[in-house]
């Protein structure tokens, strides 16, 4: 597989806005999670008396899991998400139609 001056593999252009566009919708729904996580931990159990919390290492527990709970686990989650989904390949060149090079395909040199 040939690769550009960075060593990222050069793939088609139809490769290429394939991969754009699943790394572009992973994106989002790793977004909409965080937010309804967020958004559930924050208001659903943070909507009750004060004198009635629960507290986690002096936190209201509502404040521990939507913002430090959700903000870690989401870091983590993407470092995954990044590792195992997203491709490196070059989006200066593109490969003809004919020279059709899967992405992460054997190298022959």
């Amino acid at each position: 597989m040939r690769s550009d001056s960075y060593g990222a593999p050069i793939i088609t252009e139809r490769d290429r806005n394939r991969q754009i566009r699943k790394e572009a919708i992973v994106s989002i729904v790793l977004y909409i999670a965080f937010f309804l996580w967020w958004y559930i931990t924050g208001y659903g159990l943070g909507s009750g008396d004060p004198k009635n919390y629960t507290y986690i290492m002096g936190l209201p527990m509502w404040f521990f899991l939507s913002c430090i709970v959700g903000y870690v686990g989401f870091c983590v989650v993407s470092v995954i998400v990044v590792k195992k989904l997203f491709k490196n390949f070059s989006l200066e060149e593109t490969l003809d139609d004919q020279e059709t090079e899967p992405i992460g395909g054997d190298t022959d040199e």
